[in-house]
């Protein structure tokens, strides 16, 4: 088992719970292999139906079945959904997305704000009701909005308050916005990195770079002891996908992979090997021609 970095926030009585949290979503390893499940408010439907894609990928219980059959480190959704259809799926282990907001407005007619729509209390209360494995909460920044500043302090203050009960904290950290031009800049990207370390969370999705994974190096030395993971983005041929993970963990030293189209824009089937061959890269260390075959 790597060696578990506890925050100064997590309070001595609730180590213990921190800590199983930390094994039980990075399997005894320093990465995690996250399904990322939160478009359905963030890109409202257009993931979901159309572009001949399986008319089960339409139903949300598609993602929990994933998650459940799959091979992953935690599923990403918000509180919301968890509710809906948490008692049917109690061996997911969640992380409960706290804020969301739809695409409806382009983003350059308005700068983006993702507000909070459940507290860290709500999630605790959900957990001692239902026993649900609650292992962590996500929130979404986006910086160089001019609605920063309430992004970065509901973000924070959740992130102290998850970690006082031993929460694993997760935060969407995206450069978006009307004075954004290049949302992939690496140096940009580097700068949300740090925020996320200065805002005291685990761990922090990014969006890859444009250029190549030098680049990507120094936005993990950027974060300090946040780990990084990279997003999917949209769905890519298979072998194409896996070496970018692959090469994003080994050469631009990323803890893991945050994952959803790519997996649930397929039958359950097929979501459910390709979740095992991205864990295999993730947590096994196997290389993409010998986890290809799955």
């Amino acid at each position: 088992m790597k060696q578990i970095t506890i925050p100064a926030d997590v309070p001595q009585e609730t180590e213990k719970i921190f800590i199983t949290n930390y094994e039980a979503i990075t399997k005894g390893t320093s990465r995690l292999m996250l399904f990322t499940g939160d478009q359905k408010i963030e890109h409202l439907n257009q993931d979901f139906h159309g572009n001949s894609l399986p008319k089960e990928v339409n139903c949300p219980t598609h993602l929990f079945e994933i998650a459940s059959k799959g091979y992953i480190g935690a599923f990403a959704t918000q509180l919301g959904l968890i509710t809906r259809y948490g008692k049917q799926y109690p061996n997911i282990n969640y992380i409960a997305k706290l804020n969301s907001k739809t695409n409806i407005i382009p983003k350059d007619e308005k700068d983006p704000l993702s507000s909070q729509l459940w507290s860290v209390q709500d999630v605790i209360e959900l957990k001692n009701n239902t026993n649900l494995n609650l292992c962590g909460i996500g929130y979404t920044v986006y910086l160089g909005s001019k609605y920063e500043n309430q992004m970065l302090q509901q973000a924070a203050q959740c992130i102290y308050e998850a970690h006082k009960h031993g929460l694993i904290t997760i935060v969407w950290m995206y450069p978006r916005g009307k004075h954004i031009h290049n949302e992939a800049n690496h140096k940009l990207i580097a700068g949300a990195a740090g925020i996320a370390n200065c805002l005291g969370a685990d761990f922090a999705k990014i969006n890859p770079p444009e250029g190549n994974n030098e680049q990507l190096k120094q936005i993990t030395a950027a974060a300090g002891n946040t780990k990084l993971l990279c997003s999917g983005g949209e769905k890519k041929e298979k072998k194409v996908f896996l070496q970018q993970l692959y090469d994003q963990i080994h050469t631009g030293d990323t803890r893991g992979s945050a994952t959803g189209r790519n997996i649930f824009q397929q039958s359950l089937d097929n979501a459910i090997s390709f979740t095992k061959a991205i864990s295999a890269i993730v947590y096994e260390n196997k290389s993409v021609d010998e986890v290809i075959t799955i």
